[in-house]
């Protein structure tokens, strides 16, 4: 935004310069009319330049915004999968410490209940799932951060290569 400020600056101070010029030629009585509407021209084409590049400078602008408005938008998504796979695996293992609870009870009175040991299995082989779920969608975050970035090396290198 500071060069859009600078941009700015500078044609403010081509019409003053050009005003003044103006007011010069009407003092003069038109001495210098050849001199003063050379000098307007090349304050025209510079403002043509200026305004010109404040444009492109804009553009720019907005579409580093556009890009950050999406990339935070993804970031976003991936931080919601993230936390619903880790809420899972809490609740999946809260259910293995209830279930292995359950089973350590059971032995200490003696009696050996089937299905108390396969819901506690149940219940650890859900606990792994949502681990190894957690742990994806923790690798997928990780990568889609990564993957920009390593993208911008990639083009600095080509654009060393380049020159």
């Amino acid at each position: 935004m500071s060069d859009i400020d600078e941009l700015q600056r500078r044609i403010t101070a081509a019409m003053d310069r050009i005003a003044t010029g103006v007011g010069g030629l009407a003092q003069s009585g038109g001495a210098d009319s050849a001199a003063l509407e050379s000098a307007l021209e090349d304050e025209k084409l510079a403002n043509a330049q200026l305004t010109e590049r404040l444009r492109a400078l804009k553009e720019r602008y907005e579409a580093a915004v556009a890009d950050a408005k999406a990339s935070a938008s993804v970031a976003e998504a991936r931080m919601t999968d993230l936390d619903l796979e880790l809420q899972r695996l809490r609740k999946a293992n809260d259910q293995l410490r209830q279930s292995n609870a359950a089973l350590r009870t059971a032995n200490e009175e003696g009696v050996g209940e089937p299905h108390l040991i396969n819901k506690a299995m149940m219940a650890e082989l859900e606990a792994l799932r949502a681990a190894r779920a957690a742990d994806v969608a923790e690798a997928s975050s990780i990568i889609g951060a990564l993957t920009p970035l390593l993208d911008q090396v990639d083009a600095a290198e080509g654009e060393n290569s380049d020159a």
